[in-house]
C-alpha cells in the first residue's frame, strides 16, 4: 500500500467532517434570516453535530473495526455526503439541525476509521509524526471553516453543504481503489445506550447553558437541565464501568498522562469555538462585514496552524508535549487579549490581524499535541481506542465553547458582550494551559504498565 495516498484519502474524509463542522459558524446570520432562528436555536446547527459526533465516535470506531475499517471509512463518507444533500434542501431550522446530526453520525464513522486506516499504513516509527501531520489537517480544517463558508456563503449559505458533494464522491471513488483492507477485529458490540445517556449528558448542559439568559439560572428549567445532565452522566459512567464495550474504558482514564491530554484537550477546544463563534459573529454583526470579506481578511490565522503543527517536532523534543501544550494555550489567550485591547466599533482589519495570527499560532502548537501525547501515554494496542476518545473529548469541548458563548452573550450585541466572550474564552484557554502543563513525558515501556496497573486496579 501507499501510505501518502492513504493519508492523501482519509485525510480528505477528515477534512469533510471538521470543515464542516466549523464552516457553519460564518453561515449563521445567513441561515437564521432565511429559516427565521435566533442565537440560541441557531447554536444547535452547530451543537447537535458535535454532541452526535461526541457521543457515537467511539462506539463507531468499535464498529468499524468489527466490520473493517475500510467499510466503516466508506460507509462514513457515504452517509456524510448523503446529509449534506439533505442540509442544502432543509427548509426549516428543525429540517437543517436533523440533517446536521445525521451529517455528525457519517462523520463518527469516518474520523476513527481514518486513523485506524493511517496507523495500519505507516510503520511504528513514522506513526507518530503521521498523526501529527493529521491532526495539523484536522486543526487547519477548523481554523478554515470561516475562510472557505466566507467564499460560499458569498452565493448562498446551501453551498456550504452542496460542496461536500462532489469532495465526497471522490473520495468515495479512490478510497474503493487505493485505501487497504485491515483484518477485522473480534469482540462485543459498542455500547449505543451508554453512548445515548452521554449524548443526552452533553445535550442537557448546553440547553441550560444556551437557554439561562431566558429562563433565568435559578429557573426550575435550568436547574432541572442541570440536574438531568448529572442524571445522565452518572448513568453513563455506571454503563462504562460494566460493559464489556464501553464508550470510555475506565482503565485509560486512570493512566495520568492519557486523562491530562483529555482534561487539556476538552477545556481548550471550548476556549477555541467560543473564540471562533464570537469574532465571526461580531465581524459580521457589529462591524457589518459579509461573510466573503470576514473568510478572506481571517485567512492569516489559519494559514498559522499547520505551519506551526508540521514545525513544532524540535520544540516537543526539547521541552515535552506538555510545555508545548500549555505555551499554545498561553498564546491563544494572549491573543484573545489583544482583541480586547484593540478591537473595537470601528471595522479596521489591522485590529484583528495581531489577535488572529496569535490564536492560530496556539491552535497549531495545542491541538495537534495533545492529541499526539496522549495517544503515547498508552500502549500501541489502545493507541486507535484513546485516539477516538481525546476526539471525542475535543467535539464535547466544541458544544460546550459555543454553549459558554451563547450564556455569556445572551441577547445582547454590543461590544462589551463580544468582549466578556473573550475574556471568558482567555481564561478557559489559561484553565487549559494549567492542565497540559501537568503532562509528562513517560518512560519507554511505562504506557503499558500504567494501563495494566490502571486495568487490575478496576
Amino acid at each position: 500500500m501507499n501510505p501518502r495516498a492513504v493519508f492523501a484519502i482519509v485525510s480528505t474524509g477528515v477534512v469533510l467532517a471538521t470543515l464542516d463542522q466549523f464552516v457553519v459558524n460564518v453561515a449563521f446570520e445567513s441561515i437564521g434570516r432565511s429559516l427565521h432562528g435566533g442565537l440560541s436555536t441557531l447554536s444547535w446547527v452547530l451543537n447537535a453535530y458535535s454532541i452526535i459526533f461526541a457521543a457515537l465516535l467511539v462506539p463507531a470506531g468499535r464498529f468499524a473495526d468489527r466490520r473493517g475499517r475500510r467499510f466503516g471509512f466508506l460507509l462514513g463518507v457515504a452517509v456524510f455526503t448523503v446529509s449534506s444533500a439533505a442540509c442544502a434542501a432543509a427548509g426549516s431550522l428543525g429540517e437543517l439541525i436533523a440533517a446536521r446530526s445525521v451529517q455528525a453520525a457519517g462523520a463518527a464513522l469516518l474520523v476513527p476509521s481514518s486513523l485506524g486506516l493511517l496507523l495500519a499504513a505507516y510503520p511504528p516509527e513514522r506513526r507518530a509524526a503521521a498523526v501529527r501531520s493529521w491532526g495539523a489537517v484536522t486543526g487547519a480544517s477548523a481554523a478554515l471553516g470561516p475562510v472557505i463558508g466566507g467564499l460560499l456563503v458569498a452565493a448562498s449559505w446551501r453551498w456550504i453543504f452542496l460542496v461536500n458533494l462532489p469532495i465526497g464522491v471522490g473520495a468515495l471513488v479512490a478510497g474503493r481503489r487505493f485505501l487497504p483492507v485491515v483484518e477485522r477485529e473480534r469482540g462485543p458490540l459498542p455500547d449505543l445506550r451508554g453512548a445515548a445517556f452521554l449524548a443526552a449528558g452533553i445535550g442537557a448542559v448546553s440547553l441550560a447553558l444556551v437557554k439561562a439568559h431566558e429562563w433565568g439560572w435559578s429557573s426550575g428549567w435550568t436547574l432541572g437541565s442541570l440536574a438531568a445532565a448529572a442524571a445522565s452522566v452518572v448513568l453513563f459512567l455506571r454503563r462504562s464501568a460494566r460493559h464489556p464495550s464501553p464508550v470510555v474504558e475506565p482503565a485509560l482514564l486512570r493512566v495520568r498522562g492519557f486523562s491530562l491530554a483529555a482534561a487539556a484537550t476538552t477545556i481548550y477546544s471550548a476556549a477555541f469555538a467560543a473564540m471562533l463563534l464570537s469574532i465571526t459573529l461580531w465581524a459580521e454583526t457589529g462591524w457589518g462585514w459579509s461573510a466573503l470579506r470576514f473568510g478572506l481578511l481571517f485567512a492569516l490565522g489559519p494559514l498559522m496552524v499547520p505551519l506551526v503543527a508540521t514545525r513544532s517536532g524540535p520544540l516537543i523534543a526539547r521541552i515535552g508535549a506538555g510545555r508545548t501544550a500549555a505555551l499554545g494555550c498561553v498564546v491563544f489567550a494572549l491573543g484573545l487579549s489583544l482583541w480586547l485591547a484593540l478591537v473595537g466599533e470601528a471595522p479596521r482589519w489591522r485590529d484583528m490581524l495581531p489577535g488572529q495570527l496569535l490564536t492560530g499560532i496556539g491552535v497549531g502548537l495545542t491541538l495537534p499535541t495533545l492529541i499526539a501525547a496522549g495517544s503515547a501515554s498508552l500502549p500501541p494496542a489502545r493507541f486507535a481506542t484513546g485516539s477516538g476518545v481525546l476526539s471525542m473529548a475535543r467535539q464535547i469541548g466544541f458544544t460546550l465553547g459555543v454553549a459558554l458563548f451563547v450564556a455569556v452573550v445572551g441577547s445582547r450585541a454590543s461590544l462589551a458582550a463580544f468582549r466578556d466572550a473573550w475574556i471568558a474564552a482567555a481564561a478557559v484557554a489559561a484553565s487549559a494551559a494549567v492542565v497540559a502543563a501537568a503532562l509528562q513525558r513517560p518512560a519507554r515501556g511505562t504506557a503499558a504498565l500504567d494501563l495494566e496497573a490502571a486495568e487490575r486496579a478496576a
